[in-house]
């Protein structure tokens, strides 16, 4: 929410406003202002929202996202933290590494000036999607087709996922210890998946059902294959299926038990709107905030506090697991920093972490004209006003969430508005509407000052959101300012 001067006019005589007027003094008031409006030529924002585009386009799993990351910190002078630590290194200020753990999580430091015990400047996103998971044991034949089983993961209404084009994407890990990417659909000259729906003509029953009953979870069944392997009396298309996996990926069905494979919406993202002011997109939750996070860390010049970019997985089901923000991954990274530093110790680890300062960079639910009623006017994200803070989310009386701290808050707007960065604050929905998480409130558990901010997105959790270009661009200079100057 951006603020600008204007004056009163109304105001005459003795009153306090009008002594001001006479002493040329200014009242404050705040207005809400498009950022397109900021600027004469939009040259720049699309360009980075193009990149960002063939980022998310490509980068639809966790592990794919941190792979495109590592490439893009090593073209930076990012260097892996094992092998510092291998080799028996000494880190200095200016120095840049990444952590990474099991391919799905990682955290960058750029080392500054000032001690790390003084704190860090810290913006965090994930990286993982609602999708549908393959089973461990998903390949089976009913009817004369082939299906794949799935577990969707994350909150999703189930009913958008049917008659869609599927892409599969993922990793096969085998008995010998090799690895094979998965990533089929998404070329032209590719196959897509999909899962069928019930035609109208056939449909008056489940046409009854409230809308979480529509289609089942044990319904997501994907269709893969319809063609008989000649010979083969038993189960001839689930062979047939087989088959072409061996030969185009070398995987046998029992290596199904070690695969890590989702389904996801197929294609690249799209600009959105006749003026091509938005896009269109599966997984813009939470990449549109890891992908400007990351790459305002790597534009950054020597900073004078050591600044963190921190993308993380398992949020979508509540950042539990190995990967997940409520694991020890990050409080380990920062040890080792410190320990390659020449100055670890438990204290200034603990130090470290309560003195730092966190964009917790999450989405939140833009305005739509279509469902005013979800929303109180006053306190929603609107497309086009920039980057959105929540000062608090959670559901209801503010349960499950983390309440930012107003001095904090007001840091952050001198900043921002130092930097003309256009910002608004929103709440998730009205109260008692619903609520939803993110990874603040476990940063907060350390002590240190976090607050959400992100980037609004229309059909949040549906196979294909909509973002606007100005608001990535506004969320890229936001945090690209708050890791110089907070």
């Amino acid at each position: 929410m951006n603020w600008r001067t204007g004056w009163r006019p109304k105001d005459k005589g003795n009153s306090r406003r009008a002594r001001q007027k006479k002493r040329g003094e200014k009242r404050r008031i705040m207005e809400r202002r498009n950022a397109w409006l900021k600027y004469q030529d939009k040259k720049e924002i699309f360009e980075f929202c193009e990149g960002y585009r063939r980022f998310i386009s490509v980068c639809k799993t966790e592990r794919e996202c941190v792979a495109q990351v590592i490439a893009d910190a090593k073209e930076r002078g990012y260097r892996d933290l094992e092998e510092v630590i291998a080799q028996g290194e000494t880190l200095r200020p200016g120095d840049k590494v990444y952590s990474a753990i099991m391919g799905k999580s990682i955290v960058l430091f750029s080392l500054g000036k000032k001690p790390m015990e003084a704190g860090m400047n810290i913006v965090g996103a994930h990286v993982d999607s609602p999708r549908l998971d393959l089973k461990q044991n998903p390949l089976y034949e009913d009817g004369g087709l082939s299906m794949l089983k799935t577990h969707y993961y994350g909150g999703v209404k189930k009913y958008q996922w049917v008659a869609l084009p599927l892409a599969l994407h993922g990793v096969v890990a085998k008995k010998d210890g090799s690895t094979v990417q998965v990533a089929l659909g998404e070329e032209a000259s590719d196959p897509v998946l999909g899962i069928s729906d019930l035609l109208p003509h056939l449909g008056r029953t489940q046409m009854e059902k409230t809308a979480d009953k529509v289609i089942e979870g044990e319904s997501l069944n994907i269709l893969v294959g319809s063609i008989p392997l000649e010979g083969e009396e038993k189960e001839p298309v689930k062979k047939m299926v087989l088959r072409l996996l061996e030969e185009k990926y070398g995987i046998l069905e029992e290596d199904f038990q070690s695969a890590e494979l989702e389904a996801v919406p197929a294609g690249e993202a799209r600009d959105y709107g006749l003026d091509r002011s938005m896009l269109i997109a599966y997984g813009h939750d939470d990449r549109i905030c890891a992908y400007p996070s990351y790459q305002a860390l790597l534009d950054l010049e020597m900073p004078e506090k050591t600044c963190v970019c921190l993308l993380v997985d398992k949020e979508e089901i509540g950042s539990v697991g190995a990967t997940g923000m409520q694991s020890r991954f990050f409080e380990n990274a920062v040890a080792e920093v410190l320990n390659c530093m020449g100055e670890y110790s438990e204290l200034k680890v603990r130090r470290a972490l309560r003195n730092s300062c966190m964009l917790s960079s999450d989405v939140s639910a833009a305005f739509d004209p279509n469902y005013p009623e979800v929303m109180e006017k006053n306190n929603s994200a609107y497309f086009g006003l920039g980057l959105t803070f929540n000062k608090y989310t959670g559901a209801r009386g503010k349960s499950g969430s983390n309440d930012a701290n107003a001095e904090y808050i007001a840091r952050l707007r001198r900043v921002f508005d130092q930097e003309d960065v256009s910002y608004q604050t929103a709440e998730l929905g009205k109260v008692d509407q619903g609520g939803g998480g993110t990874i603040a409130y476990i940063l907060a558990n350390y002590g240190m000052e976090v607050i959400d901010s992100g980037v609004a997105v229309q059909n949040m959790h549906a196979p294909y959101e909509v973002a606007s270009k100005v608001d990535i661009y506004e969320a890229y200079r936001g945090y690209r300012a708050f890791l110089k100057e907070i």
